[in-house]
């Protein structure tokens, strides 16, 4: 994790306040650059920074003793990364890890909670998203336990896609697979059929989306509840 030198307002939260709360945010707000793979919080561990991703995308993985962690929720522009500091709880729910690199806004536990009693736009923007989030882990845990590895792949690909900023990503299969929490050649077989409909393509680690709308047809149904996570 590096800081950055210039970083356009992206981040939906922020870029939705007025000007005096967004320049008293940004005020207590460093730029940074998020490398892929970058751990920002550790589950059960406090938190000590909050983060407003920009073109940055972040994972939030979970795991039970003799698996691998696999991801509960997902975070982009739309979002932050230690709402649940507004309810008073230190502790971070599950592990964040970095899964697109790119650039965010990072903000100290203390400077968040110095600055929410005067920001009241941000207060209640933060509460909304909080709710959102929620949602998104809900739905995430039906369709892992309802659904077919293919369907909860087209999800992942539109859900990444949202939020990429790009129509290409560099993602490996054994990324996808402890993503998913399933084989790698289970998620081998999935993407192969995607792109045997000329719905994506891969080679060396990167996605292109080339059907954009053939892979909505191809979701399953949470797909279309998840989109609500990141409704303006």
């Amino acid at each position: 994790m590096t800081e950055s030198s210039q970083l356009p307002v992206m981040n939906r939260l922020i870029a939705g306040l007025p000007l005096t709360e967004r320049n008293a945010l940004q005020n207590y707000c460093v730029p940074v650059e998020l490398a892929f793979g970058d751990v920002l919080c550790t589950q059960h561990e406090r938190y000590t920074h909050a983060y407003f991703p920009s073109t940055a995308i972040i994972s939030l993985m979970a795991s039970v003793k003799g698996h691998p962690p696999m991801e509960l929720g997902m975070i982009g522009h739309e979002g932050m990364l230690g709402v649940s500091l507004l309810l008073a709880v230190d502790l971070a729910p599950q592990r964040a890890i970095v899964q697109g690199p790119g650039t965010a806004l990072q903000i100290t536990k203390r400077g968040l909670r110095d600055l929410l009693p005067d920001s009241p736009v941000l207060h209640k923007s933060l509460q909304r998203y909080f709710f959102r989030l929620m949602t998104q882990t809900l739905q995430t845990t039906v369709c892992t336990c309802f659904h077919l590895v293919d369907a909860r792949l087209v999800r992942w690909l539109l859900m990444t896609h949202d939020r990429a900023h790009a129509d290409d990503f560099h993602l490996t299969h054994q990324f996808l697979a402890d993503m998913l929490g399933v084989q790698r050649s289970a998620v081998t077989i999935a993407s192969g059929i995607l792109k045997d409909h000329g719905l994506i393509e891969y080679s060396r680690g990167k996605i292109t989306i080339l059907d954009r709308a053939g892979l909505e047809a191809a979701a399953c149904d949470c797909y279309a509840a998840e989109r609500f996570t990141i409704a303006d």
